[in-house]
């Protein structure tokens, strides 16, 4: 349990929010929101979109504390809503290890959808890349196994490992935008984190910027 708190997102500054962004049952009594062109498992807790088109892309401006959602229609991309985000307890340098408290830098997708997450919903974000991996591999935060592993992964469009000390569990979730408070993820206002759960599809680009 210890591991999971300090590679996902947790809030050691806001004693009201869980300890990870793991599914659990919420009190809420809302209806649960529905991802586009996605199927929702037994559980409630997952939602993966088809490999259908995927016109959206965001792009997260750290310095910025905004998160820009791009969408493409007739082969224009445009600009379609700027939001508010909070970052980690470390909002400055990119992610190398667990329990850094840093925010991921570079190019990403969304692997998931998960509708039972403790910051009210969440965007699994695909970190460790392909790029993070080698530079693991080099500092030996990480071994050969482990750095294919997370190679084949993300050339397969799939969720790579999230158990080694290069840490894991980057979310885009709810939980408010006050300050900086999570351990390393994107955090916005519940009814913005509601609108992107609702329109972006599972495999859209998230490009990360400093």
């Amino acid at each position: 349990m210890i591991v999971l708190l300090l590679t996902g997102c947790a809030a050691s500054s806001q004693p009201s929010a869980p300890s990870a962004d793991r599914p659990q049952v919420r009190q809420s009594q809302k209806a649960q929101p529905q991802a586009a062109s996605g199927t929702m498992n037994e559980s409630g807790g997952e939602v993966r979109s088809e490999p259908n088109s995927r016109p959206f892309r965001m792009v997260v401006k750290k310095s910025e504390r905004k998160l820009y959602l791009y969408e493409t229609s007739g082969g224009k991309e445009r600009l379609r809503k700027t939001y508010q985000i909070a970052l980690g307890n470390n909002p400055t340098g990119h992610k190398t290890k667990q329990g850094d408290g840093a925010t991921p830098e570079g190019d990403y997708f969304i692997t998931h959808l998960n509708a039972k997450s403790n910051y009210y919903l969440s965007l699994g974000v695909s970190y460790p890349n392909a790029h993070d991996a080698d530079e693991g591999l080099k500092a030996g935060l990480i071994t050969k196994e482990q750095h294919q592993a997370i190679v084949k992964a993300i050339n397969s469009g799939a969720k790579p490992p999230q158990n080694t000390k290069l840490g894991g569990d980057i979310f885009i979730h709810g939980g408010g935008t006050g300050r900086d408070w999570t351990l390393g993820c994107v955090a916005l206002a519940n009814e913005d984190i509601r609108e992107l759960f609702e329109t972006v599809p599972v495999k859209s680009k998230v490009k990360i910027e400093p």
